[in-house]
This record gives C-alpha cells, sequence and structure tokens, in this order.
C-alpha cells in the first residue's frame, strides 16, 4: 500500500512539473509542485519551488508555512523560524505553524518561546493532539509538572495509540517521582509501537534506577537507536563483541557518552580483556581523560583518544564494544564493586598542587554546583551558587573551586565574595583534576563527571542528587556501591535545594569537629 501511495505521489510529481514546464509564472503549480516533493523528502527541491511561488507571490501564507517545514526538516532552523513568521504575518489563526515554530524553539532551547507557540496552538485547534504533546513536553522540561500531564493526557485522549504522546506523558510522570504509573506509560507505547526507541530507552533508565539491572541492561540497548539520546554513537562496520574468546584477535572498546560514564564504567575494562584473551585491547576514551588514563595504567588494555575530525585514523580492530554495554556482554548485571580505587593521580601533578595548597589551613574541600549546560537534565542538577553560602560559613573549612564550565545563571560572584578560591586556571584536563582532588580533604558536588572522579580516586566525596536521580544512584541508600567513599545526599522533594545544604552543613561541622578531637581522622563517606 505504502509502495502505490509513493508510486502515485511519483506520477503526481511528474505531471506537475510538465505543467509548471508549459505555464511557468503559474504561482499554484509551483506550490503544488513543492508540496509534492516534500511529501517525497525531496526538500531541497521543494524549497525551490516554494521560493519561486513565493517570487511570484509574497502573500501566500501556506506556502510560507510548507516552505518552513521543509527547511525544518533539512535542519536550517533559522530560515525555517523566518518563514513560519511570515506564515503567521499572513496567517495568524494556523495551529501547524505555531506548533511547527513551537518545535524549533524547543530545540533551540527556548522552552518559554516553545510553551507559548504549543499554547496558541491547542487555543486554535484544541483537537491538534501533536500539540498538546508537544506542550506537555515543554512543561515538563519547565518543571510544571501538573499541566504537562494534563496536557499529555489530553493529547493521549485524542490518539491512544500515538506512543510519542504517552513517552511524554511517561516523563511527566517519572519527573514527578510516580515510576509505576511512568513503567505502565512506557510499556504501552511499547505495545503501541515495539521499535518505538524513545520508549524503550525510557523504560531501560527506570529499570536501573530501580535496581532491575537485568532487564534494565538489555533495554538500555536501545539507547543506540534513540532519536531521542544526547548519545550519537558513530556508525563502526566491525561486528559487536559478543563476550566470547577471541585469541589472537583485537578488541576495541570505545567511550560513547559524557566524561563521568567513562570514569565508571572503566572498571569493567579488565573483566573485557581477561573475558576476551585477545592479542590487543584498544580502548578508546574522550581526550581529555586520555592523559590521566593512559598514566594511570593496568587497564589490560592501551588506552587512546578519540581522535578528532582531522586526527589518524583508529587502529586496525576485529570487533568493537561500547563502553556501557560492558556490563551486558559480561553478564555482570550488578554494579561492579570497586574494591580499590582504580584511577591514580601522578605523583609530579600531586606535588605541583600541594605546593599551591600548601598555605591553606583547616579542612580542605572542592566545590562544584553546576554541570554540563548540554545535558538534557543539567537544570535539575545545577545549584544556584548562592545557595551554597552557608557552606562556606563553616569555620575550619577552606573550599576551593572545581567549577570548570561558569556561564549564564551559574556565575559565582557570591561565592568569591564568601572566600572560595579559584585555582582552575591551572587545570588542562582530567590529569590535572584528579591530581588537586587527591591532594583534598572533600569534594561537594552535584552529579557531574567530578563525582564519579573523586570515587574512582577513593577520595571522600558528598554528591547532591535532584529528586528524580540519574539511574546510577538508584532511590533511597545514602551510599552507593559504585563508589565505597561516596556519600548521597537527595532532594525530598522537587526542586528545594535548601534542606540538602542544611544537611550537608551539618555534617560538615560535625567533620571538622571530629577533626579537630582526632587530626589523622579521614572524612570517609559515613562521617
Amino acid at each position: 500500500m505504502i509502495a502505490l501511495q509513493e508510486q502515485r505521489t511519483e506520477d503526481a510529481e511528474k505531471l506537475i512539473a510538465q505543467a509548471v514546464a508549459m505555464a511557468p509564472g503559474n504561482a499554484k503549480a509551483e506550490s503544488d509542485l513543492g508540496a509534492v516533493r516534500a511529501m517525497l523528502g525531496r526538500y531541497g527541491e521543494a524549497i525551490q519551488s516554494f521560493r519561486r511561488t513565493l517570487a511570484l507571490d509574497p502573500t501566500l501564507g501556506s506556502t510560507h508555512y510548507n516552505l518552513g517545514n521543509s527547511l525544518a526538516a533539512l535542519g536550517r532552523d533559522d530560515e525555517a523560524i523566518e518563514s513560519y513568521r511570515r506564515a503567521l504575518e499572513l496567517l495568524p489563526n494556523s495551529a501547524g505553524a505555531h506548533n511547527n515554530l513551537g518545535n524549533i524553539w524547543q530545540k533551540k532551547g527556548l522552552l518559554p518561546e516553545a510553551a507559548a507557540c504549543f499554547r496558541r496552538a491547542v487555543e486554535l485547534q484544541p483537537g491538534l493532539m501533536q500539540a498538546h504533546s508537544n506542550l506537555g513536553d515543554v512543561l515538563t522540561k519547565l518543571g510544571h509538572l501538573q499541566e504537562a500531564i494534563a496536557s499529555c493526557e489530553r493529547a493521549v485522549a485524542l490518539q491512544p495509540d500515538f506512543p510519542g504522546a504517552r513517552q511524554n506523558l511517561a516523563v511527566a510522570w517519572m519527573r514527578q517521582g510516580d515510576y509505576a504509573r511512568a513503567a505502565a506509560c512506557f510499556r504501552r507505547a511499547i505495545e503501541d509501537q515495539a521499535d518505538f526507541s524513545p520508549s524503550r530507552l525510557g523504560l531501560a533508565i527506570l529499570l536501573l534506577l530501580e535496581g532491575r539491572y537485568r532487564e534494565g541492561w538489555r533495554e538500555y540497548e536501545w539507547r543506540l537507536m534513540s532519536p531521542t539520546n544526547a548519545v550519537r554513537l558513530r556508525a563502526l562496520p566491525e561486528p559487536r563483541w559478543q563476550g566470547t574468546p577471541m585469541p589472537g584477535g583485537t578488541l576495541f572498546i570505545h567511550a560513547e557518552q559524557g566524561f563521568g560514564d567513562t570514569l565508571q564504567f572503566m572498571r569493567y575494562v579488565p573483566l573485557a580483556c581477561q573475558r576476551a584473551g585477545a592479542a590487543r585491547v584498544i580502548v578508546e576514551c574522550q581526550r581529555e581523560l586520555a592523559g590521566l588514563l593512559s598514566a594511570t595504567g593496568g587497564w589490560g588494555g592501551d588506552v587512546i583518544a578519540r581522535p578528532g575530525p582531522d586526527g589518524p585514523a583508529l587502529p586496525r580492530y576485529d570487533v568493537q564494544v561500547p563502553m556501557l554495554s560492558l556490563p551486558l556482554t559480561l553478564e555482570q548485571f550488578e554494579p561492579m564493586p570497586m574494591p580499590a580505587p582504580y584511577v591514580r593521580a601522578q605523583e609530579h601533578l600531586r606535588a605541583v598542587w600541594r605546593g599551591r595548597l600548601a598555605a591553606a589551613p583547616g579542612l580542605r574541600a572542592g566545590l562544584v554546583w553546576a554541570g554540563n549546560p548540554a545535558h538534557p537534565e543539567d537544570r535539575l542538577r545545577t545549584i544556584p551558587p548562592a545557595q551554597l553560602l552557608p557552606l562556606l560559613q563553616v569555620p575550619g573549612v577552606v573550599f576551593y573551586s572545581l567549577q570548570m564550565e561558569p556561564r549564564d545563571g551559574v556565575s559565582s560572584p557570591a561565592l568569591h565574595e564568601a572566600g572560595i578560591r579559584d585555582l582552575t586556571a591551572h587545570i588542562g584536563d582530567f590529569a590535572d583534576t584528579a591530581a588537586l582532588v587527591a591532594e583534598l580533604d572533600l569534594v561537594i558536588t552535584v552529579d557531574t563527571a567530578t563525582a564519579h572522579l573523586a570515587g574512582a580516586l577513593g577520595s571522600p566525596v558528598w554528591t547532591l542528587l535532584p529528586f528524580v536521580p540519574d539511574w546510577r544512584w538508584g532511590l533511597e541508600k545514602e551510599d552507593t556501591p559504585w563508589y565505597p567513599t561516596m556519600r548521597l545526599f537527595r532532594q525530598r522533594a522537587i526542586g528545594d535545594w535548601n534542606p540538602v545544604i542544611a544537611a550537608v552543613r551539618e555534617q560538615l561541622l560535625r567533620l571538622v569537629e571530629s577533626r579537630g578531637r582526632t587530626r589523622d581522622h579521614p572524612a570517609g563517606p559515613a562521617a
């Protein structure tokens, strides 16, 4: 049936193209030709047709709208915005134009602007399911969860078998901490479309969060197919390693996500080397981590930096595996324990940092309050710096900034005025950060790569988690099997950091007091 429809569309395109050739200057024929070419996915040709149409008659609002759709399909967002705006000048009551303009604002991260467009779309056309679903998605990201749930439920009511609306509803329920309803929505979306990767990935994350690792790791493979996932794993032609011995061969293990993921999952590399029995194992990581991980050694494989676009070609290898597929491949479903620190700071770098910190009296603590702004959940895990001031008022503690990505909204003049010391200008890569962390008594951080670095080093680290944490931290405990020296401080209400900061301050006061009684007492995770 689909092939027949495509054939009819192609036949229509030929007939309209002939009409345009026989009677040039016919704006309607040009516009129709563009519409048919867009239906065929030939967006570049469609754009040409629409532009010719508008050269003949610039008052055709529907053609501006169609031009915007084709430009958006090719990722030419700024041009698409201008087309949608022109369409709305001519057709202010076009729900489709409002909805599609909202999609671009959302893609650009301009969520209030996107919400305004989606609201207008559903006002104009209450039955426009996609606009209700989109509005719910944006409202979830803005933290307006009750309204988001209502919008998503309206979309589901309009089209119960549309998996995208169920997906958005599931995310809203999950953000609110209602994991049972979230799971039901994910599973219903999968029933409606078995290969709907966003819901497969969402279900995987929920299963892992709840500690259902065997099922969770299997579902987590869908991350490699999910168009909504931030991970963009490059296509590699070599086959996937299935965890079987491969004597004489070369195994390629490659990092695929953030710095913290690489630091956490490097622990699986020695077991993979042992299981493969390969002649060579190559471990590719981010360039910023390569110096630290190479100097640490003991992995059983050669650590290399991921080459840039103009860098050298990869060494030859026989099979490959993404790093976060190792738990499934190795059938190591439960969190792999860390019997000893598996990342080491270089002694010569530690000596340099020791000299820089030598004059600092009291307990030396590192502080991180914001993550990578490109992370889709960064708004939830970042703490406004002013909220951390009670920590800097604890006597007997000298704070050092480990914040490597200051930006609008999370700059730290208040912390600097309160006395935080900033030596980040001396940090070149993670090897420097590791050496500094190793010379500190404690790290206090939001959920960033620094938490993983401190944990992998075996350094005391207190990690501050949002109401719905990342899957790896589970739901309730104050400790974690991933890092024995880590203590978790959790939000108990959405977005409310004040009780978390109060709890950290109380424990910090106790730690300072205990060090005063026993100077050699370490800052362990249960202090």
